[in-house]
């Protein structure tokens, strides 16, 4: 009997079903869709926009009254990687919009995707993610200077721009950042819209995020500057605009998702 050894075959070949190769232009348009399904009974967006606000607001408070402010910085960008998971409810909003299902908070707050348990699975594998994140800023931290006590957000900006070892850590731990921003944006960008809404295990969507990401790069990474330019200015507002921009994007998410699914037509075939 014939031993068969199965081909490699690229990530996503031009028959898998999905688009590839978007033009960067193309991420403005999501961000529009976003915005209106964030229109279409906004209170409910708004509201839960707010919720998240409220529970950022909670943590850094937390972080300030056990004396953790030393990792408040890595904290924010750990809320990048758990973004997603948090916006279940606003993909399930953008969801039963496209199908012409009634939304209600009920239905926003309590969602039964078709991945079932897959998507908390996902959602434990980003927050220990996010931890690993905000243990290798410390480490970096610690490596430049050592054991000295975090000396408060009064005197961090002199530290780190008026001192050659402050500059050496900002360059170091930029790149660092980078890699882990990459590889989660990477791996979450579309897997968690796709356990909504099909039935598939958390790696395979992972990795499935992680292909589609990188062929269709140009686009990924301007979607990506968008949320961090955005994520950016809610920061400048005191967390305030996170009761806004998290519904939009979390609405943009979703559409940036089903634009990269292939429908098949006649002229197909």
């Amino acid at each position: 009997m014939a031993t068969i050894i199965p081909a490699v075959v690229p990530p996503l070949p031009r028959d898998s079903g999905w688009k590839q190769h978007y033009g960067r232009d193309v991420a403005f348009q999501w961000l529009a869709a976003g915005w209106r399904d964030l229109m279409v009974q906004p209170g409910l967006s708004l509201l839960y926009g707010f919720v998240v606000f409220l529970i950022s607001v909670a943590i850094v408070a937390g972080l300030f009254a056990f004396g953790w402010d030393y990792i408040l910085f890595p904290a924010f960008a750990g809320f990048m990687v758990v973004g997603p998971i948090l916006a279940v409810g606003l993909y399930e909003k953008s969801r039963r919009l496209a199908a012409g299902e009634p939304v209600t908070l009920m239905r926003m707050t309590i969602v039964f995707p078709a991945s079932a348990g897959q998507i908390f699975f996902t959602g434990v594998l980003l927050c220990l993610l996010m931890l690993t994140w905000m243990r290798a800023a410390v480490i970096v931290y610690a490596l430049f200077f050592g054991l000295r006590p975090f000396p408060g957000l009064h005197h961090i900006i002199p530290m780190l721009f008026m001192t050659p070892t402050g500059w050496a850590m900002l360059v170091v731990g930029t790149a660092v950042g980078a890699l882990f921003a990459s590889f989660s944006f990477a791996i979450s960008a579309l897997s968690i819209p796709m356990l909504l809404e099909k039935r598939v295990d958390a790696l395979t969507a992972m990795g499935t995020s992680m292909a589609l990401v990188w062929h269709n790069l140009p686009v990924m990474l301007t979607w990506g500057a968008i949320i961090l330019v955005l994520f950016l200015a809610s920061l400048a507002t005191g967390l305030l605009g996170l009761i806004v921009v998290f519904p939009l994007l979390g609405h943009g998410t979703w559409h940036a998702y089903r634009a990269v699914q292939y429908r098949r037509t006649a002229s197909d075939a």
